[in-house]
């Protein structure tokens, strides 16, 4: 038996449709967006903390006394100024000159690679990375991610269970495709630009002038010019859409910004 598109498309679309509709009981700070969660806090910081001991076995920690301490100085600051101040925040340095990338698991566990550090020239770019990656955690963006994960798992299931046997594999496969480029990636993509209007705010809260991260940004984008697929493949947004809503978002910031000047 031929499996009809339309029929595969009526569940992308019913998935696509009903998953952002779905609300669960976390508010999303700064943003007040209400998401959908099947994950609670406590498992999702055991994974974080699991997840973080792997890393630490499988990638040397850096020693060098100057881009740790920086990283410190940096992360704290960003910390004291999130929902989650007494969360047992750590910040570590791996040495890694491939990778340029930083994380923060759920907990407050993070870590950035020396590979990065030469990019983010003021400790104020520094703070646009780390405050991003700490908006990701603060945003429980893994666990909704997860949560969502088990809501497609779950609609795979009602598309195997709807087709011949002789099917099985390919709609599974179409499903698979389908749920990675209109649901799972758009979701992720969402993420990312949600995490950077969190991570504007913080740093302004910190005390880290939020212009710096245009500056970065900008920056970046050339350096990564013609390396990064196409948006619609990507779990990140493309650069210039990135840049054009850092500058509609800076007003917000800068009056984060302003009120922490005044008040030193």
């Amino acid at each position: 038996m031929k499996i009809k598109l339309t029929m595969i498309s009526v569940w992308l679309v019913l998935l696509g449709g009903i998953l952002p509709l779905l609300t669960g009981c976390y508010t999303v700070p700064v943003t007040g967006r209400t998401s959908f969660m099947l994950v609670n806090s406590e498992e999702e910081q055991t994974l974080g903390l699991q997840a973080f001991t792997d890393v630490k076995k499988e990638t040397p920690v850096s020693h060098d006394i100057v881009a740790n301490a920086r990283v410190q100085r940096v992360g704290a600051a960003i910390a004291r100024v999130s929902e989650y101040p007494d969360w047992q925040w750590e910040f570590i340095v791996f040495d890694d000159t491939n990778t340029i990338n930083a994380w923060c698991l759920p907990g407050g566990k993070v870590g950035v690679y020396t590979a990065l550090l030469p990019y983010a020239r003021t400790d104020g770019e520094l703070a646009t990375v780390m405050a991003h990656e700490i908006s990701h955690a603060i945003a429980r963006h893994g666990a909704e991610r997860m949560s969502q994960q088990k809501v497609v798992e779950a609609g795979g299931a009602i598309v195997t269970g709807s087709v011949s046997d002789k099917n099985i594999e390919t709609a599974k496969a179409a499903y698979g495709v389908g749920s990675q480029l209109f649901v799972m990636l758009p979701y992720s993509r969402k993420h990312e630009l949600e995490a950077d209007r969190i991570g504007l705010v913080y740093m302004a809260r910190a005390g880290y002038d939020p212009r710096e991260a245009l500056v970065f940004w900008q920056r970046f984008s050339e350096i990564n010019k013609g390396g990064a697929p196409p948006e619609w493949l990507s779990t990140h947004p493309a650069d210039t859409k990135r840049i054009e809503q850092i500058k509609l978002l800076l007003p917000e910031a800068e009056a984060e910004y302003q009120k922490t000047r005044g008040a030193k």
